[in-house]
């Protein structure tokens, strides 16, 4: 007999399988030796109050001399070198999962990555943390796996509306991914271990007969009666069918291009503000009130206070993680936050991002839709001028922010291409400031210590999100205007994060194939 049940346990029995399996046979009332094989399929931490607990989900094999079957994982293998092709642009998750879910459909993906190879890239990345170079289509954002690569690989998200957040995560673990995803409640894959991963998809994705092009940018694309008939890469003309967009939200050249073209964008809302960071002793202790450090994961925080109509949040939090250079030009400063699997950093970091209207880009108002665009460059531009050379980046300590003075000494951060002090309350935009200083005092009530010496912020965090649009129709996923396109993913405006890209990768990818077979 299998029985699933629920128990509730201190974090020091959570660590211990025998202790776990004790107190299951406890709430069952069957003596431990019962049990033939147990199975975690839940785990989450209620760290709540003082005595923290964790919420375990078991699967137990009673009576029974079989071991308990293992998950389900299946993906539809089949041949697709002669069948019906559709071009993906970009390679992150939208686009590599759509192209698995073409495959399970029969059909051949042909994807175009401006970027290189996760190998290759990976080289141009240490060159960009060195502060030696920065590649302009092979860094944080660009290339293969796309930003999430090398930005922790959190696979959780709020989207579960929107598709099978569960098929996403056992497509992980059939491409490498540890088996635990499937169980925790804020599941992550870690930067050490996404390249890897990624290289298996590619892998199985061209050993069924799709097609990956790297290096290959589209820098224009013909449109006729309403359609796009072909791409231009590498000075090539390609003929296409059904095209995939999935570039992702630091693809500037492509919503300029699609403007030029007259194919029409919507401006919309975002975020933008800087990076957090704090010892990762001082998280851990705060949120778990001094108890169990020696057992618990490295601990997190959500946080989100109000200022004068605009929510202030935590966003990518990273805990044991460490900041990282994601401009993709070189005359601007972005960063973004990332952890290895083990998020064994002595650091944690957030990005906390102020909420941005269309109305706040009244300055750059004769860009039209583009105006978020623009201002995100405006900002980027800004901190790499209050910044260093190259990639050094402008920061400064949370408590001389909150009281407006110059840092005279920075509290240690992870950034490694490195950090000067700069007066970030006085050259942010005074509505990114004020409210930034404002949230920060909030924080600091809600976790004590928070805004103390030891915190320290790096700017600028300005690409939370895009703020344009692609506009589609809700039902076929075609663009309002251009009935062979089929924007998806975070560059689209529709998807935030790895999860709920690569589920409206798999969705774009089953409506083109609907729209195609009427």
């Amino acid at each position: 007999m299998i029985q699933t049940i629920t128990i509730q346990v201190t974090p020091y029995v959570a660590a211990d399988v025998y202790k776990i399996k004790q107190t299951a046979a406890q709430k069952m009332r069957i003596p431990i030796e019962r049990i033939h094989d147990m199975r975690i399929t839940k785990r989450s931490i209620d760290a709540r109050s003082y005595n923290i607990k964790v919420n375990l989900e078991l699967q137990c094999a009673i009576d029974q001399t079989k071991q308990l079957p293992k998950p389900h994982l299946f993906f539809k293998e089949q041949d697709v070198t002669h069948k019906p092709q559709v071009h993906i642009v970009g390679s992150g998750p939208a686009g590599l999962f759509a192209a698995l879910r073409l495959i399970e459909l029969g059909y051949k993906p042909i994807l175009f990555e401006r970027g290189k190879d996760v190998s290759a890239r990976k080289r141009d990345v240490a060159l960009l943390n060195r502060n030696e170079s920065l590649h302009p289509d092979s860094n944080y954002c660009f290339g293969e796996g796309g930003a999430g690569t090398f930005s922790d690989g959190k696979l959780y998200t709020r989207s579960k509306k929107k598709g099978d957040n569960q098929r996403v995560l056992e497509l992980f673990v059939l491409h490498g991914a540890s088996p635990n995803i499937l169980v925790d409640s804020h599941p992550h894959l870690g930067t050490d271990k996404l390249p890897d991963i990624i290289t298996n998809i590619r892998n199985t994705i061209c050993n069924l007969g799709g097609e990956i092009h790297f290096n290959a940018k589209i820098t224009n694309i013909t449109v006729r009666n309403n359609r796009i008939t072909h791409i231009e890469c590498n000075a090539m003309q390609i003929a296409v069918d059904t095209l995939i967009l999935a570039t992702g939200h630091s693809a500037r050249d492509i919503y300029y291009m699609l403007h030029n073209k007259g194919i029409e964008l919507e401006a919309k809302p975002c975020a933008m503000g800087v990076r957090a960071e704090h010892p990762q002793e001082l998280i851990d202790r705060i949120q778990y009130h001094g108890n169990a450090l020696d057992v618990l994961p490295a601990a997190s925080y959500n946080l989100v206070h109000q200022v004068a109509d605009r929510g202030v949040y935590s966003f990518c939090m990273c805990p044991g993680g460490i900041i990282v250079p994601s401009a993709t030009d070189s005359e601007q400063i972005v960063v973004n936050g990332m952890s290895n699997s083990q998020r064994n950093s002595p650091f944690a970091n957030s990005g906390i991002a102020v909420e941005m209207r269309v109305e706040d880009f009244a300055d750059f108002a004769e860009y039209g839709v583009l105006a978020g665009l623009k201002y995100q460059e405006y900002l980027e531009t800004l901190a790499f001028r209050n910044g260093g050379h190259n990639q050094i980046a402008p920061a400064q300590g949370i408590r001389d922010f909150i009281q407006k003075r110059l840092s005279k000494q920075l509290p240690e951060c992870s950034y490694v291409p490195g950090v000067v002090s700069s007066p970030l309350h006085f050259w942010l935009p005074q509505h990114i400031s004020e409210r930034l200083r404002e949230a920060f005092t909030a924080f600091d009530r809600k976790m004590k210590g928070y805004a103390g010496a030891d915190g320290i912020i790096v700017g600028v965090e300005s690409r939370t999100s895009s703020p344009v649009r692609i506009p589609r129709n809700p039902e076929t996923f075609t663009h309002v205007r251009i009935n062979n396109l089929y924007p998806c993913g975070e560059g689209s405006g529709y998807a935030g994060g790895i999860v709920s890209s690569a589920i409206d990768g798999i969705n774009c990818a089953e409506k083109c194939v609907l729209t195609t077979n009427k």
